[in-house]
């Protein structure tokens, strides 16, 4: 019976070793199967990784710059974004009126973008006004520090950084060009505006070129639109034989008015943008736009993995364009000379 009685005691002891590891496997299989369910709804409550929004704010219409922002979103892609994917880009324009300005600045403001890309001085400002904070990045400027946006080149400061288009000696270029298609050239009418920081400075270097090569400037203040046909009217009383224009916001935003008067005036003229040739104007020196915005995504990435606007220095042109409108030659009756016509970076026939 003692025996009998062990055998039966070690049997149990077997079913219940066997009922434990059965227990044991389950255990931990339903512990797998919790934490798979849990891992699977937290995953599900995580939201989805954030896509930077950048916005683009410009003064004048879509069509006036969309060599640039295509410059811009090629750039973009050089560095892996694609837009719609891990990239946003929401865009402002004012279309010439600048009194909406404001109210643009502030609806990127308000949709909480991660950077401004301004689209030129008449766009920073505004910009510049509604946030302290949010990083704007200059696609040009011509004079950062003179309007306020920066402390300085090297060390911006505040909230904004970008480029300087600040370069006098190209009007200077600018002239010798006019000299060369129009040698026993003696007059020269300068548009500009005097409410531009930037104009005292191109004026003077524009001087000093113009006493080398013997040319009296005749300088026309345009701060309206208004003051163009009453310039162009002074042109011609002054005699003036040629017209250089240099950038501001009313020259640029009635760059097609400018070069109609010119062609109907006979005068060639030389302008800060290649917006105005592609508008009929005759030729342009001017900084390359496209590359300028193109290299604008460098620092809209560089902002974006955390660098400072105030500590990213304002960067200069590297690449210039000159650009002939043939069209425009033959409309006032000039021809080219052969050895300037084969320096032209582009030329529309």
């Amino acid at each position: 019976m003692r025996k009998l009685f062990r055998l039966r005691f070690f049997g149990s002891q077997c079913g219940n070793r066997k009922s434990k590891i059965q227990n044991r496997k389950w255990a931990g299989l339903f512990a797998v199967v919790i934490t798979l369910t849990v891992c699977g709804a937290r995953a599900e409550a995580q939201p989805p990784p954030k896509v930077p929004r950048i916005g683009f704010l410009a003064a004048v219409s879509p069509s006036a710059v969309s060599d640039r922002i295509e410059a811009f979103r090629h750039g973009l892609r050089e560095l892996g974004y694609v837009e719609g994917k891990n990239i946003v880009i929401e865009s402002r324009y004012a279309e010439g009126k600048l009194e909406r300005l404001p109210a643009l600045a502030a609806e990127l403001v308000h949709l909480k973008v991660d950077v401004i890309l301004s689209g030129g001085p008449a766009a920073t400002g505004p910009a510049k006004k509604e946030t302290a904070t949010i990083p704007i990045v200059m696609g040009f400027d011509t004079d950062p520090v003179g309007n306020g946006f920066v402390a300085s080149l090297a060390r911006p400061g505040g909230n904004i950084t970008g480029f300087s288009i600040l370069a006098p000696e190209i009007s200077g270029k600018q002239l010798e060009l006019l000299k060369e298609i129009v040698p026993k050239l003696s007059r020269v009418a300068v548009l500009g505006s005097s409410a531009e920081p930037a104009n005292a400075r191109t004026l003077r270097e524009t001087e000093l070129v113009a006493g080398a090569f013997k040319v009296q400037l005749q300088y026309l203040d345009l701060l309206t639109p208004k003051d163009i046909r009453p310039a162009f009217q002074a042109a011609n009383k002054g005699r003036a034989e040629a017209v250089l224009a240099l950038s501001s916001f009313v020259i640029i935003s009635q760059r097609t008015q400018i070069a109609d008067l010119a062609i109907k005036n006979r005068l060639p003229a030389i302008y800060p943008w290649p917006e105005f040739v592609e508008d009929g104007g005759l030729m342009t020196y001017s900084v390359s736009f496209a590359d300028l915005f193109r290299r604008a995504a460098t620092f809209v990435d560089k902002i974006l993995k955390g660098a400072k606007p105030a500590e990213l220095p304002v960067e200069q042109p590297k690449k210039f364009e000159f650009i002939i409108n043939l069209k425009a030659a033959k409309q006032i009756g000039l021809t080219i000379p052969p050895n300037v016509l084969v320096r032209a970076d582009k030329v529309i026939k």
